[in-house]
């Protein structure tokens, strides 16, 4: 009788001890590269180039479409596609808009969507990303790298929404586009600022 309590004393501290430890930690879930569409209305692509060798002149272009995938922990696995409408060049001023869409400059009728679409991206400094793509424009395409800024991450309207932003120049001539050089320059500043909402 002793040796039957002895047992059952035995099982119970084992059952007891069981319950008091506690059960091992799961792994963390991996954290999933997220899909984002860009917002047409809060994005922007300018551009800046020289005029007459005297100022700087300024314009847009309004028609901005595309989507990327962002991966924070794994840069490697992020990507970005961008595509703007030549068509929707705007300089304000109607008949130089006209002349900007012709042969001379973009011709947006042969060469109707200007697209980047990258091929690496890479971590850079602190919040800033290394970006290598293709960019196309004017019937030519050609490898680029761009520095890119993380401006910021939110909630709006209770979606997520990310923001980027860069600034980078492009020699038009490498790209065909050769009117004006002398008084124009074929150097041209483009300034992109990205917002995009998770799908």
């Amino acid at each position: 009788m002793r040796f039957l309590l002895c047992i059952f004393i035995l099982v119970g501290s084992l059952g007891l001890a069981a319950l008091s430890t506690p059960p091992p930690e799961a792994s963390a879930p991996a954290v999933e590269a997220e899909e984002f569409q860009i917002d047409p209305v809060h994005t922007s692509v300018l551009f800046k180039s020289r005029h007459n060798n005297a100022s700087y002149f300024y314009g847009r272009f309004s028609d901005v479409s595309g989507s990327f995938t962002f991966d924070e922990k794994n840069p490697g696995a992020s990507k970005v596609e961008v595509e703007v409408k030549a068509e929707s060049v705007d300089t304000r001023t109607p008949k130089l808009d006209q002349h900007l869409r012709s042969p001379d400059f973009f011709d947006a009728k042969q060469f109707p969507v200007i697209r980047f679409e990258s091929t690496k991206v890479k971590a850079g400094k602190k919040g800033f990303y290394e970006v290598t793509g293709d960019l196309s424009l004017h019937g030519v395409t050609k490898s680029i790298t761009v520095e890119m800024e993380h401006v910021g991450t939110a909630e709006a309207r209770g979606n997520k929404v990310i923001g980027f932003h860069t600034v980078f120049t492009v020699d038009r001539t490498e790209f065909g586009m050769n009117y004006g050089v002398s008084s124009l320059g074929s150097d041209v500043e483009m300034i992109v600022s990205i917002e995009a909402a998770k799908k």
